[in-house]
């Protein structure tokens, strides 16, 4: 050692650990600035004990407990999930009650973006035209018909941005009558009433599925269409694509007539998600989320956050946030719900926690979930929404979702949102069909060498390079200009789409 100090990161006063800044991490022996010596190696990104902390003790981050020590813990050992273990989750019976909001900010006004206005008064960030499916039996028949959509009718249509295929694997051998197959079927409902589909519902089913057209048709809509694969009148493969095309070429010729229109940024309807998450992400990336989410309810439009087991850990965080006592008895109620499906599953929380999360220095879910919580900013919680609904209210929702980025994505594109952001640490090309996906990075080393596939690097938050704050309004701004089509994702250019996955909590058959 030559008697120079490094910086670590060290988020709250009260925290007994540090976080490594250093790419490639620290060896023994590395003397961090606040004097204490590494006994052991400690890779980027985890932590290091800051102080002796005994068999039992607790390790703090945050402020928090995130772990009980499982071994005695000298000052300068590498903390991770080996030597602690996991800490109660928070009573759900004891969580505090709603507190008396602070007052809010002033609104921001005069932001806008470029959006297509619906009947409904909700505003797409895109126009595209949808195509649902009933069942699963028909995908492969879908997905040829979008390819010939896009290369025979498009053209044709040049204020259209494209044609998706809203395939999912639900739809027969399925309890369809199951209370919790509600789940499943209003989201495959409400997919079908994203607001950058512009009002356009069509359908096509095989006809035997248990998921019928009485099922997915919006009452009253006379534009909306159905077509079974299994029609009499259809006779070969030939004349079912060709009866297809006819009825997409009038929802195109619909979508054609609609052009963007200067919208105000209260029209915006966001959906945050992590994955992929490392230590950074609660320190960087998610509290940027955060502080662009409180930007977007101070301008008056919808943001919401998920993740259920990503959140379990710091419901009472949550709690007093809630606007009054409808809000935070939904929230306990929709976390007890989710609390009992695990244990029917024989699992828990700590399930959630991946690989990548350990490696990426997360050493268990309570640190994941009050980084992941950060995503939520600081506006009061106006409403929570159950897997697969439509959110209601402006403002700061809970979205019930599980964390599972493609399931949890797929309900809040059901939920009505015009935009996503994603926050990772670890790196996911993950995208979604039809939602703009903004990829927001932790830290500078992932985004040096994914170069080409994010959108926005917050490293420079851990480092001292820029602040919070700063990147927020970055963040903000490109979220309008993504609304606007004026900046295209990262994954959009690359033309990186994943595939819809349904939440079905119901019986098989």
């Amino acid at each position: 050692m030559t008697g120079k100090t490094i910086p670590a990161l060290k988020i709250h006063a009260a925290d007994n650990v540090s976080v490594v800044l250093s790419e490639g991490g620290l060896d023994a022996g590395a003397v961090l600035d606040d004097g204490t010596e590494l006994r052991e190696g400690v890779p980027f990104g985890h932590k290091v004990a800051l102080e002796d902390i005994p068999r039992d003790g607790v390790f703090t981050r945050y402020g928090v407990t995130i772990g009980i020590a499982s071994e005695d813990m000298p000052r300068g050992a590498w903390v991770n999930k080996h030597r602690m273990r996991l800490p109660e989750a928070p009573a759900l019976e004891d969580l505090p009650p709603p507190a008396s909001q602070p007052e809010p900010l002033p609104p921001l006004e005069g932001y806008t973006f470029e959006g297509y206005r619906n009947a409904d008064g909700s505003v797409g960030t895109r126009n595209i035209l949808a195509i649902s499916t009933s069942v699963q039996c028909v995908a492969g028949v879908v997905d040829h018909v979008v390819e010939r959509v896009k290369k025979e009718l498009l053209p044709r249509y040049p204020n259209v941005d494209g044609v998706v295929a809203l395939n999912h694997p639900y739809g027969c051998g399925v309890a369809i009558n199951a209370p919790d197959a509600a789940i499943p079927i209003r989201t495959v409902q409400n997919l079908a009433k994203n607001p950058n589909f512009g009002g356009e519902v069509m359908i096509i089913g095989l006809g035997c599925e248990k998921l019928g057209p009485e099922w997915l048709l919006p009452e009253g809509d006379p534009s909306a269409s159905f077509l079974t694969l299994q029609d009499p009148a259809l006779t070969g493969f030939s004349a079912m694509i060709e009866a297809i095309l006819k009825q997409a070429d009038g929802h195109l010729e619909r979508l054609n007539r609609r052009t963007r229109q200067t919208s105000p940024a209260s029209d915006l309807v966001v959906g945050v998600q992590c994955g992929g998450s490392d230590a950074f992400s609660g320190i960087t990336a998610n509290p940027v989320i955060g502080c662009a989410a409180d930007l977007i309810v101070r301008a008056g439009g919808s943001v919401m956050f998920s993740e259920v087991t990503e959140v379990r850990d710091a419901v009472h965080l949550l709690a007093p946030r809630c606007t009054d006592a409808e809000v935070s008895a939904s929230l306990v109620r929709e976390m007890a719900w989710y609390d009992a499906y695990l244990t029917r599953g024989g699992a828990d929380r700590s399930a959630n926690t991946t690989p990548g999360n350990k490696a990426g220095g997360l050493s268990g879910i309570v640190e994941k979930s009050l980084g992941s919580v950060a995503k939520s900013g600081t506006s009061p919680l106006v409403d929570v929404t159950g897997p697969g609904e439509r959110i209601r209210r402006k403002g700061l929702t809970f979205a019930v979702t599980p964390a599972g980025d493609f399931v949890c994505g797929t309900l809040q594109f059901a939920a009505g949102m015009n935009l996503h952001v994603f926050s990772t640490g670890r790196g996911t090309p993950y995208n979604l069909p039809a939602v703009p996906t903004l990829k927001v990075v932790t830290n500078s080393a992932l985004a040096a060498r994914w170069f080409d596939l994010v959108d926005l690097d917050t490293g420079g938050a851990a480092t001292g390079e820029a602040t919070i704050e700063d990147l927020g309004l970055e963040l903000f701004q490109l979220i309008l200009d993504t609304a606007s089509g004026q900046h295209v994702t990262a994954a959009d250019r690359l033309g990186i789409v994943n595939d819809l996955v349904l939440f079905n909590p119901a019986p098989v058959t």
